[in-house]
């Protein structure tokens, strides 16, 4: 009987490329994957350690695995793992603990199965973690996340990333060519790119500093991969998006018009003790630019809430910052205390019942900033790229520049492309539309 393997991951889209690749390697060594609500004899859980949430999440999940197998051997990697070894390994039912240069590696540590007292670590010194390993996912039939960078040289006051992920080093060119091409014969319509600092891309490709090639060289050989109808950009620092990138995009065969561009605070003080490598005349730069080739562009903001020495005047002036930015929709974070880091031992800590309040303030705000975006979009003709799931009788989907509609359910839908009109926002925020041409569909 072959071994079965479940998995769950924690944590953000890098993290979700690579529980695909250690998947396929459990696949390709004889062992049967199961999704993880079933019965396995193993269960890896990939964590995360970015908010403290999804530290508190991981004890959880053990214990989703233990319920459905009590005897399962469970296997915690990614990094939390990396961060807090020994606090994973001591979580009742945990067996194994591997760090960021063994995850890849992990068949290899599973000759004997048996349960154990207490979690065995193997987990190496950050430095040792300069090598680069290729991953993609596909997580449903219309999408895949496809990883291009990993680490961080930057050196954010708030950050752990460098300390879980190690230096910042890229896939070769022509690995990344080869995933894609990968991805595109598999019927996939669209493939985010994803990394830790992907405007990074090229150093480290192969194995030294320099910068072999750029995320703009990337781009444009992305560009001309057969078979591939949309490419998105994840996420990239303001100070590594530049015209020449925007300018490609705005007549790119394949990338989509959205951006997601973390600013973290509205406030050029803040940005200091965040140390973070822009100030706000950079960020406002960017997105006049996009917004100048490309008006129908969707934008995406990451911003921090509640960092140490951020006051009143401080929030204010990055709520106002951003209401006053031509952006679409906030991703917005609770600052919260991580260990070895600057951060979390700068003085004027701000109250989490404050912290709270600020959040709450910036997720209105979000709604606000979201709906307009859509109502801007009214009248015009959007190609849209239909989901895989029933909800509650409809199908949902993503316009090239992220504007989710629904219509009733038809699972001939499922992962096809259409030009439609854009017509209404419903209660729930989504946007209704009218067929372009009605669809004939097998």
């Amino acid at each position: 009987m072959k071994k079965k393997v479940g998995f769950y991951t924690l944590g953000c889209k890098l993290n979700f490329s690579e529980t695909s690749t250690i998947a396929r390697k459990f696949v390709n060594e004889g062992f049967e994957r199961v999704d993880f609500s079933e019965k396995a004899d193993i269960y890896v859980i990939n964590t995360c350690s970015v908010t403290e949430n999804a530290d508190k999440r991981f004890k959880g999940v053990v214990k989703q695995a233990q319920k459905v197998n009590p005897d399962a051997f469970i296997t915690a990697v990614g990094c939390y793992a990396q961060l807090k070894p020994e606090q994973l390994a001591a979580v009742d039912g945990v067996d194994l603990v591997l760090g960021a240069t063994e995850k890849f590696k992990i068949t290899d540590y599973l000759n004997d199965l048996s349960k154990n007292d207490h979690g065995h670590v193997h987990s190496c010194e950050i430095e040792e973690a300069d090598f680069y390993v290729g991953s993609y996912a596909i997580g449903d039939r219309t999408r895949a996340f496809l990883k291009v960078q990993d680490g961080c040289d930057y050196k954010c006051t708030y950050c752990t990333i460098p300390l879980a992920r190690g230096i910042s080093r890229s896939d070769a060119l022509k690995n990344v060519l080869k995933n894609a091409t990968e991805i595109a014969a598999q019927n996939i319509k669209e493939i985010v790119l994803t990394g830790v600092n992907i405007g990074d891309y090229g150093k480290g490709e192969f194995g030294n500093k320099k910068h072999e090639h750029t995320f703009f060289d990337l781009v444009k050989a992305l560009d001309c991969v057969e078979g591939i109808h949309r490419l998105r950009i994840s996420s990239i620092e303001p100070n590594l998006l530049n015209n020449e990138t925007i300018d490609f995009v705005a007549q790119s065969n394949s990338f989509v018009p959205h951006f997601h561009i973390p600013l973290q605070s509205g406030s050029d003080a803040v940005l200091k003790l965040m140390r973070r490598r822009y100030l706000t005349n950079l960020y406002v730069d960017r997105v006049r630019r996009i917004k100048e080739v490309m008006p129908h562009a969707c934008i995406g903001v990451d911003v921090i809430v509640g960092f140490p020495g951020e006051t009143d005047a401080h929030f204010i002036e990055t709520y106002n910052f951003l209401n006053t930015l031509d952006i679409s929709y906030l991703h917005v974070f609770t600052y919260s205390e991580r260990d070895n880091t600057l951060a979390a031992n700068m003085p004027n800590v701000v109250p989490k019942a404050i912290r709270s309040k600020r959040s709450k303030m910036l997720r209105g705000l979000s709604v606000k900033k979201r709906r307009a975006f859509y109502e801007g979009q009214l009248g015009t003709n959007r190609t849209v790229l239909f989901e895989s799931e029933n909800k509650e009788g409809y199908i949902h989907g993503f316009t090239e520049n992220y504007i989710k509609v629904k219509t009733a359910w038809n699972p001939d839908l499922v992962n096809t492309l259409h030009t439609v009109k854009l017509k209404s926002i419903d209660e729930d925020g989504l946007v209704r539309f009218d067929w372009i041409k009605q669809p004939i569909l097998a």
